[in-house]
């Protein structure tokens, strides 16, 4: 089966949070530059260590941010969906990269340039107050994640993943099921647990009818009750 072509049209759409702040000579120097890359389910985009070269932004598929820890062991830092920006801090910073990206499933990614980022960001004040407040927001989630991960028990953690991808990813069309099918692995990355408590947790909510399980479906049968284990912690 042939690939989706993706028009350069499309591709302006999909950045426009960023393009509409741009002038006309610079919108011509980002559709000169950036390119649209392919990536398959499970296959890794940036490495740990990795000197960042390009901005990316997710045009279509789920992306995972993750790092390694001790022993091996992944923790999932953060999720991204069409149409995040991602794999920029780092240079922002001078740095390598601290995490790795992987495609969650197949997905396609736009890629700028960085040196043509900082060019852009020093001549338009817009697009520096643009990364800015998305820096901000993700230093907010990140803050939020890292207390929730480190004080609530496990029941409040997986709850809260859940949640989370529901409020990242949406629901399929019966309005229930989240629409995204994780590994238990993946899960319990996301979730700072083991994998045998990630699976043994989801099967006592599902006994409790707060969640149905059909292979890696997960369907939100008791949101309130979710809402409030993850509240409670």
């Amino acid at each position: 089966m042939a690939k989706k072509e993706i028009k350069q049209d499309e591709i302006i759409a999909a950045i426009a949070g960023m393009w509409q702040l741009l002038t006309d000579e610079q919108r011509e120097v980002v559709a000169n530059h950036l390119e649209v890359r392919r990536y398959k389910k499970n296959q890794v985009i940036y490495k740990e260590g990795e000197k960042p070269s390009h901005m990316m932004c997710l045009l279509e598929g789920k992306v995972k941010i993750y790092r390694t820890g001790v022993g091996g062991r992944c923790q999932i830092m953060r999720v991204m969906k069409p149409v995040e920006y991602f794999a920029y801090r780092a240079y922002f910073a001078d740095e390598s990269f601290v995490t790795a990206a992987a495609a969650f499933e197949a997905s396609t990614i736009c890629a700028i340039p960085m040196d043509i980022v900082i060019r852009l960001v020093e001549e338009n004040n817009r697009l520096a107050m643009f990364f800015i407040k998305l820096l901000a927001i993700d230093l907010g989630v990140s803050d939020e994640r890292t207390v929730n991960l480190t004080q609530k028990h496990i029941r409040g953690r997986l709850a809260e993943s859940l949640l989370f991808l529901k409020e990242t990813y949406g629901l399929e069309e019966d309005g229930a099921t989240i629409s995204i099918f994780l590994s238990r692995e993946d899960l319990a990355n996301l979730s700072n647990m083991t994998t045998s408590n990630a699976i043994r947790t989801l099967s006592i909510f599902a006994s409790e009818k707060l969640i149905a399980i059909d292979g890696r479906k997960i369907k939100i049968i008791n949101e309130d009750e979710l809402n409030k284990i993850s509240r409670i912690g």
